[in-house]
């Protein structure tokens, strides 16, 4: 937990500030990005970190595009659309994409549609092995942060300034990180993959 900001409105600009504060604290680079369709986000990390991997989270994409799949065709529509997501590579995945398609274009276009113009953030992941995708294909460990947060404001729905409401948050994230003491599972394995996908990049910072 690096960083806490408040802003009226999430865009390119807001997002430009908050990652070139990071990096003039001394955050030199960073591998892969893990966002959840946050308006002008990717334009904005890829401005100061132009070899960054963006990755949209899977679960907030399955989400988005199924909101409005009648409950008669869900179950069939996620089996075909888990043959996508959870495809052993990108080529296999493509190929499901637009199996999916010639299915379900004529009822559903827009899921086909939204799949086919995020492929580039969604499909970053294909080319690691099952235990760096589980790390980076969802941000469910951010969204589980937030709904820790999420418990200590609810009360307290008027704060009188943004100050205030950030020394809330700053003493609830005291509390919540105290837990954080463990590892994640099977760290030791991705490290060692991380460090052969990205050695150039590594070789010269602490890891």
């Amino acid at each position: 937990m690096i960083g806490m900001y408040v802003g009226e409105n999430e865009g390119a600009k807001f997002w430009l500030s908050i990652i070139n504060g990071l990096k003039n604290r001394g955050v030199r680079d960073i591998l892969i990005a893990c966002e959840n369709g946050l308006n002008g986000f990717p334009q904005a990390i890829e401005a100061v970190y132009p070899k960054i991997e963006i990755q949209q989270c899977i679960i907030h994409q399955i989400q988005n595009t199924t909101n409005y799949v009648s409950y008669k065709d869900l179950k069939k529509l996620m089996a075909n659309l888990k043959m996508v997501y959870a495809a052993p590579d990108e080529a296999v995945a493509l190929e499901e994409l637009e199996s999916f398609g010639e299915k379900w274009n004529s009822k559903y276009p827009k899921i086909y549609k939204s799949w086919s113009e995020r492929w580039a953030t969604l499909s970053a992941y294909f080319k690691y092995p099952n235990e760096v995708r589980k790390l980076i294909y969802t941000t469910n460990a951010i969204e589980g942060f937030n709904r820790q947060l999420r418990k200590v404001t609810k009360s307290k729905t008027v704060f009188p300034s943004d100050d205030s409401l950030l020394k809330m948050l700053y003493l609830a994230t005291m509390d919540i990180t105290k837990k954080w003491t463990g590892r994640h599972r099977g760290w030791s394995q991705i490290r060692a993959q991380l460090e052969i996908y990205f050695e150039e990049r590594l070789e010269k910072a602490e890891f």
